[in-house]
């Protein structure tokens, strides 16, 4: 019964994500909603920026539908948070707004999440030596790594597929887990998320009459919903009694370590140049990706997938070889640091073979 439930999260998802966008676009195209212009984007068509509609309304409804019956008492605020989430997104998507005001708006939805949902990390399995927290300290790590993750995937949202990309890999193994364990009402949302996410790619990705783009409203919605079954994870995993890993927080780090390190690592270069970190630029991962692969946005991302996937399947072979928690920890960080930078060796060699051989001619 309860896999037949998260079948049906997924089945609802994805056929409400193909119904309702084809009039979105039809509606974007006729009041002219379209993302502006910017020399910096590698796009070369107007789009509209409101894929995150479909999202909204597929994964809401399917995870609604799908744990109807089931005990979910902190669902109203995942849903109360998602939709703070989703109109602030599709007022900067149709306005644009402020990245301060943007920014207030996460840190109360993540508040929201913490205080009324009681969606908080309580314990933090042994890194740097530390388990039980404290409540206040426990306020202050969640809303942090909340707020860093709905940014990372805002800030990744770059190329077609990329962003809903990471987001479908977060959610299935997420939910694949949740489901080993028992945790049926979990499963269900990640796999609305799946499924939403899922039908939203297919158009991004290879639509043409009715392409589109997620906007800030999608990634915020993903980034939000990401971080939250992360807690939930590592939470969870000290209680479970069967499939629990040995070191949670390196294995939901492998998951969305991506679009963190990504983040941390533009964010280091723009401060190094004297710059403002938010400033906007091409220094991305898959910037860097496209000058190597220049117009193919499908192989760009997909490398990028690849890669996610090699981490999280190394965590998961370091979590069976049961080390140390910090080293896991390490490792994984190390290891996604160390690929994020694989781009930008490559283009530096090219640009070396270039300049001796045009030196030689």
């Amino acid at each position: 019964m309860e896999l037949l439930l998260i079948l049906s999260a997924l089945t609802i998802s994805f056929i409400l994500v193909m119904i309702t966008v084809p009039p979105i676009v039809r509606i974007a195209k006729a009041k002219k909603l379209f993302e502006p212009f910017e020399e910096r984007k590698i796009h070369t068509k107007v789009v509209p920026p409101l894929g995150g509609v479909a999202i909204f309304i597929a994964f809401v409804l399917s995870t609604i539908i799908a744990t109807d019956g089931l005990v979910f008492d902190s669902l109203k605020y995942i849903i109360a948070a998602v939709m703070i989430m989703f109109f602030i997104g599709l007022k900067d998507d149709i306005l644009v707004i402020s990245a301060r005001k943007k920014f207030m708006v996460q840190v109360f939805a993540a508040i929201l999440l913490i205080a009324l949902g009681n969606i908080r990390f309580t314990n933090l399995h042994g890194i740097f030596g530390i388990h039980e927290i404290g409540y206040l300290t426990s306020i202050s790590v969640t809303l942090l790594l909340m707020v860093g993750i709905i940014n990372a995937f805002n800030l990744i949202d770059g190329i077609d597929g990329l962003a809903s990309g990471l987001g479908i890999i977060a959610s299935f193994v997420f939910g694949i887990w949740f489901y080993l364990t028992g945790n049926y009402q979990l499963s269900i949302m990640s796999f609305a998320l799946v499924g939403s996410l899922t039908g939203f790619f297919l158009f991004n990705v290879f639509g043409h009459k009715n392409k589109l783009f997620m906007g800030d409203t999608g990634s915020l919605i993903i980034g939000l919903i990401v971080s939250t079954l992360v807690i939930k994870f590592n939470e969870l995993n000290l209680v479970a009694d069967n499939y629990a890993l040995s070191s949670a927080p390196a294995f939901s780090f492998a998951v969305v370590s991506v679009p963190i390190i990504d983040t941390l690592r533009v964010f280091t270069l723009r401060i190094i140049q004297k710059r403002s970190p938010f400033s906007p630029d091409n220094c991305h991962v898959h910037h860097r990706l496209l000058t190597i692969i220049p117009k193919n946005h499908l192989k760009v991302t997909l490398v990028i997938l690849t890669a996610n996937v090699f981490l999280i399947v190394a965590a998961y072979i370091l979590d069976i070889l049961s080390w140390n928690t910090n080293i896991q920890f390490f490792l994984v960080a190390a290891t996604a640091v160390l690929l994020s930078f694989v781009p930008s060796f490559i283009l530096k060699s090219i640009k070396a073979k270039e300049k001796l051989s045009t030196v030689g001619v």
